[in-house]
């Protein structure tokens, strides 16, 4: 057997997940995009929160962030493959990706 010196390719993308999931606050949001009718105002959404996602402003106004703080968390949730953004008019809505978390929690499985 022979040592790798760069780590596989499954291993490199469950440390990105870790690395954004190392934070309280993503963390928190994407527990909270499980059931976003639950946890944002679902009356003031411009789109269905299930089906498109949760406004970037309303995901700030429950974080109490900065919306550039809340902009880069989400981002890197999104290089980690943990939620998808879709651009509704002039707002970026974010929504969990279910089928990547599940792929996620293989090879997670798998890998440990």
């Amino acid at each position: 057997m022979t040592a790798h010196t760069e780590p596989e390719p499954d291993v490199e993308q469950l440390l990105d997940v870790f690395k954004a999931l190392a934070n309280p606050v993503r963390l928190q949001v994407l527990r909270w995009l499980r059931e976003p009718v639950r946890h944002f105002p679902v009356e003031r959404a411009i789109a269905d929160p299930v089906e498109v996602g949760v406004c970037v402003t309303h995901i700030q106004e429950k974080t109490g962030l900065a919306q550039s703080t809340v902009s880069a968390y989400m981002a890197e949730l999104q290089r980690a493959g943990l939620v998808r953004a879709t651009r509704v008019g002039k707002w970026t809505h974010y929504k969990r990706d279910e089928a990547r978390i599940a792929e996620l929690v293989a090879t997670l499985g798998h890998t440990l």
